[in-house]
């Protein structure tokens, strides 16, 4: 088992005893609070009470996160523009256009039956705290002292905001549209890979194709991006002299959205040797310091729960209460569509709809910017949703229709009805809540039980596939939307496990269809959990970690074999005999890895270079893994007059551009291209503001670079940048008969704050695919105690 050093860790972080920060005083809360911090940063809080559980978590989470939680703050209330100037005025406009204005007390109770008390006491938690930090701004986070600026106070409005969510498919469907518009549908379609279904992807033909063309999700697109410091932000005090660094800040590629995505599965007791059932997950999202993630266990009168979450939302998304444990990946779910309206021209303010002039909805808002006067900016809605984009002279309006606008559609909210759950049936009825992002839940429990519920809210389209625009006239509407329990869904499958990683796992008998997305993931990862779970003996936690972080690769399978077809000579050659015998792992520091990942790239991006026509590129990013592979081992005649022939010449050119890669960029000693190393495949986590800042400053901020091992392809799943991107910084394992059993990794650490000795404690193990204990009992906590406080109401 690859477990953190309890002895090393503790060294690394204080001096061999527990310490005690000492009794606070804190308004707000209505009895003590014991706060137990573990030697791997994790908080577990003891409250007498549901309030100030909340409170407290609310509390410990701004205390370690503050400078995350400002920044979540300000993308949430539409206020960046006021720290940063005007460029940041489309993103501000963004997010008030996509607000959430309904009901606030229907939205919080949502949640939970008492979820209005539960997210204020939150919210209240975290002001506490921004209260307390700012009486001496000295001791702030270095972030905020290299910006000048000071933590704000939270709302309820805050913890619900949907900007930092997996919300859909409308980037994806607005390119569609455009490539469809380009090339025809079926030309689109030979070049995609949408199943299970065969979707119709054609244009209504009343959509002018050449309007398409124009920047029509650029407010929404805006409300999404991470958000980007610039050097005139910086204090001039911690500003960088290095011009060299500043002009090529923005050159690595950070969108990675093979790896956006996770992998969850669960285990009978039947297929494990001590009987008892497991759960595991690891969530991917981007990589990045501080973490997305952040661990906490909660312990009051009817809580007992432990694991991960987002850090400015209350309770836990991922892991257990003493019943049973669960974990989420994402289900392909379509809950957004790009609608296309006719204007008055006497009347910019009214579009068609069903024959008539319909007013659209207005609301005004004003914007505070940095450095000038307050904008102004009055924002439209018609029926159904947000308008986005206005072209006067052609007389069209384009609209985003968002089904997690309505309530109950804040990310992962709903987790908080998970934590009480006390068996199958409860899991499943508090998955009904749960609208976003589409998940697949898994579930598992002491009595033996092992389930999958698909959650997500699901628009039921019955005449439209919802991957193409389509005229906002009333012809294209939704049929309301699919209750969740009627989602696809399994209890104790007869084969004692089951596994998803956003591939398609809807049964093919199901028949809801016209509620299921087509768009899924490669099922590479999926396949191959599937392949060591099926593979017959009894496992135990140490098999699980082995396998969330097994780099085998499945398309090397099919790759490499097609190797002795091919005609090579010198290095190529050279580097083909090295694959001969390899045992498709790519590990770090394994040349045969380099050699085989270099390869795969280069097939990616010559496919892309010879068959997306080049009019199309930007609307076709890639061609998916699958659909190559498919090609490749029945190639036709896109391969010209003798397939056969011309797909090993075109394997062949691949290899060699691959060679040539690691020659340029590894040099000619073929025994230095090892896998995972600074100039090929690994990780360097560069915090929002370690490349604007001063020498000292930056190394206070940024980490890195350690090897990583993987691809986008691996279940331990590192996307397909040789700076790692997106992956699990976050994983949890769950015995659930052994509750102190369970481990977890999550670099760099549960602090933001640099200054902290648990901003990066653990980065180096989380790189080398070490996991440290997950302790549940007040017995097993006690031993890896580093800290105490205690949180007095304040009289």
């Amino acid at each position: 088992m690859k477990l953190i050093s309890h002895i090393l860790a503790v060294l690394c972080l204080y001096a061999c005893s527990p310490t005690t920060d000492g009794q606070l005083a804190v308004t707000g809360l209505r009895e003590p609070v014991e706060i137990i911090r573990d030697e791997w940063g994790v908080n577990h809080i003891y409250a007498k009470n549901q309030h100030d559980l909340f409170f407290a978590q609310g509390y410990a989470a701004a205390k370690d996160r503050l400078f995350q939680f400002e920044i979540w703050r300000r993308q949430a209330t539409g206020t960046v523009a006021e720290i940063l100037g005007a460029r940041e005025l489309k993103r501000d406009i963004g997010t008030r256009l996509f607000r959430f204005r309904g009901d606030m007390t229907e939205e919080m109770n949502h949640y939970h039956r008492d979820g209005a008390e539960i997210i204020t006491a939150f919210t209240d938690g975290i002001n506490a705290y921004i209260e307390e930090i700012r009486q001496t701004p000295e001791k702030l986070p270095v972030e905020f002292k290299v910006l000048g600026i000071l933590p704000e106070q939270w709302t309820p409005e805050v913890v619900i905001s949907r900007h930092q969510g997996l919300l859909g498919n409308i980037g994806a469907e607005l390119k569609t549209g455009r490539a469809v518009a380009t090339l025809g549908a079926a030309a689109t379609k030979d070049l995609s890979w949408f199943h299970p279904k065969d979707p119709d992807i054609n244009l209504d033909p009343s959509i002018n194709k050449e309007l398409l063309s124009a920047d029509i999700l650029e407010l929404y697109n805006a409300f999404r991006a991470p958000l980007k410091f610039e050097q005139e932000d910086i204090q001039t005090a911690f500003r960088t002299s290095n011009a060299v660094a500043l002009a090529q800040r923005h050159e690595e590629k950070e969108e990675d959205i093979l790896s956006i995505g996770s992998n969850n599965w669960i285990v009978s007791g039947a297929h494990t040797a001590d009987g008892n059932t497991y759960m595991a997950n690891d969530p991917h999202r981007a990589i990045t310091v501080p973490s997305l993630r952040y661990m906490a266990h909660l312990v009051a009168p009817g809580w007992n729960v432990i694991g991960g979450g987002e850090p400015e939302i209350p309770g836990i998304s991922i892991g257990h209460n003493e019943y049973g444990a669960w974990g989420l990946t994402v289900f392909s779910t379509d809950s957004e569509d790009l609608y296309v309206y006719d204007i008055n021209p006497d009347n910019p303010k009214q579009y068609r709809y069903r024959g008539e002039w319909v007013d659209m909805e207005t609301i005004s808002e004003t914007i505070p910017v940095k450095g000038q006067t307050s904008e102004t900016v009055e924002l439209l809605y018609t029926r159904h949703g947000p308008v986005v984009y206005m072209d006067a002279l052609h007389h069209k309006a384009f609209a985003v229709r968002c089904a997690w606008l309505e309530p109950g559609g804040a990310p992962y909210m709903a987790s908080l009805r998970f934590n009480q759950a006390k068996n199958w049936d409860e899991f499943r009825e508090a998955c009904g809540y749960s609208h976003i992002p589409g998940e697949n839940m898994v579930w598992a429990d002491r009595a033996g039980n092992i389930g999958w519920q698909a959650v997500g809210i699901a628009p039921i389209r019955r005449n439209f596939s919802g991957l193409v625009p389509v005229p906002g006239d009333g012809r294209y509407e939704w049929d309301g939307y699919l209750p969740i329990t009627e989602k696809p869904h399994v209890l104790n499958p007869t084969k004692g496990f089951f596994a998803t990683a956003n591939q398609n796992v809807t049964p093919e008998d199901y028949n809801h269809w016209d509620a299921i997305g087509f768009s899924w993931a490669d099922a590479f990862r999926g396949d191959r959990i599937n392949e060591v779970l099926s593979g017959g003996q009894k496992f135990t936690m140490d098999d699980m970690q082995a396998l969330q972080v097994d780099y085998l690769s499945l398309p090397a399978r099919t790759l490499v074999p097609l190797l002795d077809s091919l005609t090579l000579s010198d290095r190529a050659a050279e580097a083909r005999g090295r694959l001969r015998g390899w045992d498709l792992q790519l590990a770090p520091g394994s040349i045969e890895a380099a050699i085989y990942v270099a390869w795969e790239n280069q097939i990616k991006t010559l496919a892309a270079e010879r068959f997306i026509p080049a009019a199309a590129r930007e609307m076709i990013g890639g061609i998916p893994l699958t659909k190559l592979l498919h090609w490749l081992t029945a190639p036709d005649a896109r391969f010209g007059p003798n397939p056969r022939e011309g797909r090993n010449m075109f394997l062949s050119e691949a290899f060699a551009n691959g060679i040539d890669y690691l020659t340029a960029n590894l040099g000619g000693d073929m025994d230095k291209w090892q896998y995972g190393q600074e100039k090929f495949k690994h990780t360097y986590l560069q915090h929002a503001l370690g490349d604007l800042v001063n020498d000292e400053t930056k190394k206070q901020l940024n980490l890195g670079p350690l090897p990583r091992g993987g691809n986008a392809y691996t279940v331990g799943s590192t996307g397909e940048n040789n700076r790692q991107a997106t992956g699990a910084s976050f994983r949890m394992i769950v015995n659930t008969g052994d509750w102190d059993a369970a481990v977890a990794t999550n670099g760099p650490g549960q602090s933001g704050d640099p200054e902290s000795p648990f901003y990066s404690n653990l980065f180096a193990p989380w790189a080398n695919d070490e996991y440290f204990p997950v302790y549940y009992s007040r017995e097993k906590i006690a031993t890896a105690e580093v800290g105490k406080t205690i949180l007095n109401p304040k009289e």
